[in-house]
């Protein structure tokens, strides 16, 4: 009953936004991220060990409107029953455009799949909403908030105890320096973690981090980022860490 609710939403917000970008054509890009320590939402998803993570994102006709589909997994074994697929569809606009208070958006749904576990255990589905104010601060930096709220897959599953709340904060800024092709963007964020099986109400981590980005070819580019979280609650990690995410995105 609650898919159909979603697939009804999505259906009667998506002949809106095709509307007004019919020429557009369909966007392809395809991803592969590397990191050091695959972290979410403050967890080590596979403890010490990198992780991969492989992306097809599909624009639709400049709408708006996207779908993604992505895996994930650890670069060691021993991890099998944690490998997910995720599939998401995704919507972004910008509100109050000349305004000092603009405000950028994207909405996403995810269900996300783990193929070696039985489904009523590991399954699950998560909404998130995210904002950012680009223009409203004068000095350059860049707030954002996003929303993420996560439940089982289906009723009565075994993983009915792991609904979650999970809300970000953070500060973004470009700096710009000779020395590289694009600005060094730095970010700073604080994490609250509200319900899940194992995890506190409580905020749960703060991250620091710095990336840029290089034009390899017309269509290829590469970000490599270095980051450090500093680990607030046991609950959710119990030591600091510092990780490397390198990523590899080409347009067709």
């Amino acid at each position: 009953m609650h898919r159909l609710k979603y697939v009804v939403i999505i259906m009667l917000m998506f002949p809106a936004g095709l509307a007004h970008s019919e020429e557009e054509e369909l966007g392809f890009s395809f991803d592969v991220t590397y990191m050091s320590k695959l972290m979410d939402k403050g967890s080590e998803y596979y403890g010490q060990q990198s992780g991969i993570m492989e992306t097809l994102s599909i624009d639709l006709w400049g709408t708006g409107f996207g779908l993604e589909a992505a895996n994930r997994r650890a670069n060691s074994s021993g991890y099998e029953n944690r490998e997910r697929f995720d599939y998401k569809v995704y919507y972004s606009d910008i509100i109050f455009e000349g305004e000092r208070y603009v405000t950028k958006y994207k909405a996403y749904w995810k269900y996300k799949h783990f193929p070696d576990r039985p489904r009523d255990i590991g399954n699950s589905q998560e909404w998130k909403v995210d904002f950012s104010w680009p223009e409203i601060l004068e000095c350059g930096l860049v707030p954002s908030y996003a929303v993420y709220y996560g439940y089982p897959a289906g009723s009565n599953y075994g993983n009915r105890l792991s609904t979650y709340w999970y809300h970000l904060f953070e500060l973004g800024y470009d700096l710009r320096t000779g020395a590289l092709p694009k600005p060094l963007h730095l970010s700073a964020n604080i994490a609250y973690r509200d319900g899940g099986s194992s995890s506190d109400h409580d905020w749960s981590h703060t991250t620091v981090g710095m990336s840029t980005d290089f034009e390899l070819a017309e269509s290829l580019g590469f970000v490599p980022g270095l980051y450090y979280q500093i680990s607030m609650d046991d609950s959710v990690c119990e030591r600091d860490v510092i990780y490397c995410v390198l990523s590899m995105k080409y347009k067709f």
